[in-house]
């Protein structure tokens, strides 16, 4: 499974192409032939992925019991709102121009990694949430070897 690190800021050029990060399109792997982006549901950002991870979701989403509702809003928001985007030679994607739209995305455009996901959002818009989530984090004390001690259930109630 790919591990998407790191934050880059690429240029979208005039026909709404922007180059993803070659070291995003090595994760994703060599026979990848483009990404997939939708609307976070949680920050004004898109959420990017591979096609197999959404096939992932919607496999995982069989084995769940959740309410009709909940099945209607991932169906509606994530796998309806998704688009292919396939790669040119160049390693770029073209951006609709709704979903640029949609999150404040003009000139540049700010991947970053998350895992086994990444976002697209404006930088300005980024610096932001960033200053923000590390903010809560002091608050809440929270640190990686504290996620780490819990995870080896030597740290009670991290979170």
């Amino acid at each position: 499974m790919p591990v998407f690190l790191s934050s880059f800021v690429n240029r979208l050029d005039k026909k709404g192409r922007v180059s993803v990060p070659a070291s995003f399109r090595a994760a994703l792997g060599g026979d990848a032939t483009g990404i997939v982006v939708f609307r976070s549901l949680q920050v004004e950002a898109l959420d990017g992925c591979s096609i197999a991870h959404l096939e992932n979701l919607s496999q995982s989403l069989e084995k769940q019991d959740l309410a009709p509702d909940i099945y209607e809003m991932i169906e509606t928001t994530i796998f309806g709102g998704s688009v292919q985007l396939p790669f040119d030679s160049e390693g770029r994607i073209t951006l609709p121009q709704h979903l640029a739209t949609a999150v404040g995305i003009e000139d540049d455009v700010a991947f970053v990694g998350r895992r086994k996901t990444f976002q697209l959002w404006n930088p300005k818009k980024l610096a932001a949430h960033d200053a923000a989530v590390r903010s809560a984090a002091r608050a809440r004390d929270i640190s990686l070897s504290k996620i780490v001690a819990h995870a080896a259930g030597k740290l009670e109630g991290l979170g």
